[in-house]
């Protein structure tokens, strides 16, 4: 019974790499035909996703594939945050999955009709899908830091398939950048790693409150105990990288503007929270916060995340174009949950957690409400549009709904993550820090309902002179039922998230105490 619930537990990850590159790899011999059969890849979503939740639900509590020493393996174990993450990917990867479907076909048949058109084959995207979402669930069952950092890499070298889908020179630039910044963060975390390994003797395993190595090299040795917390820092930095954290936030507004839709999802819901699990393994599971907490470490990582809040926030709020607007938004949304790890006290952990599911629905949202804007009028600057929301507006409307959310307006989800965020802020030792944060947060949540509310207004309040001409918009760009009913499924989540908070509350509160 034991050996089946390993073997449940690694099936989503093994399916996923399995099929996902035999999907890739096959090629129909007609280029005229389009390039992917909807039935077979909502299929093949559909087992990925069934497979999670039994892996989740049935799967052993853990599994070493191999070992190459007493201290480095590859191994998983299912902890609440490994549950919480992976949960998160799939049923996040679902849905956008879904969507791509409608969209995709979209994208492909442009491929087929336009010489011009040199996009990657849709089955490429979709096998690497299915392969970024095996990888990411492997992630969050990581029982060490080796098997994280090895996983993470794999994630970070897939993903950029994903982002070079169009292959047009702004792709192939962006997917250049994006992986030069994964790779330059890794090599950060990388070095991090190998020194915390030498200077502690530590196990890289991840131990709930910390690696008792890091208490006894604290007591004994002040001078080794320096060069562990610059350590940490650099790790800090590098995972920071893929969370979009200032100074290697520059990857994510490149990104974001020439990926497809689905993949701008899943890369800014989803792949930036890899970053953020990183970090928060880092600090509450290796170092231990009892190490971390008033020293110059911490100060510096509050520093940056709520740089990178403001900063974000502020070129969002100047940004035009649609994608890259939301893409700064990002940046600085997912620094709000830097922020609370940061803290390293339980309201701001608690707000962090709830930031890490609310944003990726919320983001999640808007991003594929872009993709919808782009399939349906080939728009992409927020100049365009006035009056749009006429023309679409159920997809304006889990817009709004979204951008309600992000600001923080109750009783949408955003709301109640923000308040614990708030919360833990004012419960830090530093006042000064305490209030800055508050007042960081606060002017962010302003400016973001200034580059998403205005949105909505333009969208569905035009002005008396707006022309509603009806060759604004293309009769052949109906958006398909099912991309429909993703935004709206995502919209009314986040507003049953906000309302019933508090289950997730409960389950996280012994946890965020313990550490």
């Amino acid at each position: 019974m034991t050996v089946f619930k390993q073997i449940i537990l690694m099936l989503p990850v093994c399916f996923g790499l399995l099929s996902g590159a035999l999907y890739a790899g096959v090629r129909k011999k007609d280029k005229d035909q389009p390039g992917f059969s909807a039935p077979i890849v909502i299929g093949l979503i559909s087992v990925q996703f069934v497979l999670s939740v039994l892996s989740l639900v049935l799967g052993a509590e853990s599994v070493t594939l191999f070992s190459l020493t007493s201290k480095i393996s590859l191994s998983f174990n299912k902890d609440i945050v490994a549950t919480g993450f992976s949960g998160l990917v799939s049923v996040m990867f679902f849905l956008t999955g879904i969507y791509a479907v409608f969209y995709m076909r979209h994208d492909d048949n442009k491929r087929i009709e336009s010489e011009n058109v040199n996009t990657l084959h849709a089955r490429t995207f979709f096998g690497f899908y299915l392969i970024v979402w095996a990888v990411l669930v492997g992630l969050g069952y990581t029982a060490n830091l080796v098997s994280f950092y090895f996983l993470y890499e794999i994630m970070s070298v897939t993903s950029v398939i994903l982002v070079m889908h169009e292959m047009t020179k702004e792709a192939i630039y962006a997917s250049k950048k994006y992986l030069y910044y994964s790779i330059g963060g890794a090599s950060m975390s990388l070095f991090g790693m190998v020194a915390l390994y030498n200077i502690t003797g530590g196990s890289l395993k991840f131990i709930e409150g910390g690696d008792p190595a890091f208490s006894l090299l604290n007591s004994m040795t002040a001078g080794k105990h320096t060069l562990v917390l610059i350590a940490v820092l650099m790790m800090i930095i590098g995972f920071g990288a893929k969370a979009g954290m200032f100074p290697l936030h520059g990857w994510l507004p490149t990104a974001h503007p020439v990926a497809p839709a689905p993949a701008s999802a899943v890369l800014s819901g989803v792949i930036t929270k890899a970053g953020v699990l990183g970090i928060f393994r880092v600090i509450y599971f290796i170092a231990g916060t009892s190490e971390l907490k008033g020293t110059w470490v911490q100060h510096v990582f509050i520093a940056l995340t709520l740089a990178t809040v403001f900063m974000g926030s502020m070129l969002a709020y100047k940004e035009k174009v649609f994608k890259k607007r939301l893409a700064y938004s990002t940046v600085s949304q997912v620094s709000y949950v830097l922020f609370g790890i940061a803290c390293m006290n339980p309201l701001a952990l608690m707000g962090a957690f709830l930031h890490v599911m609310f944003h990726s629905v919320l983001k999640t949202t808007l991003f594929l409400n872009a993709g919808t804007v782009i399939y349906a009028s080939d728009k992409h600057e927020v100049t365009e549009f006035t009056g749009i929301g006429k023309q679409l507006p159920l997809t304006f409307l889990s817009f709004s709904v979204a951008a309600l959310g992000l600001v923080g307006i109750p009783p949408i989800c955003g709301f109640v993550s923000k308040w614990y965020l708030c919360l833990g802020s004012l419960d830090l030792n530093s006042k000064a820090e305490g209030y800055l944060g508050v007042a960081v947060l606060l002017i962010s949540a302003l400016l973001t309902a200034g580059y998403l509310l205005s949105i909505t207004i333009v969208a569905f309040f035009p002005g008396e002179d707006f022309d509603n001409k009806e060759g604004n918009y293309e009769k052949d760009g109906r958006v398909p039922k099912g991309m429909i009913v993703v935004m709206l499924v995502l919209a009314i989540a986040s507003i049953l998230l906000g309302i019933m908070a508090k289950p997730f509350y409960n389950a996280l509160f012994d946890f965020v105490y313990r550490l």
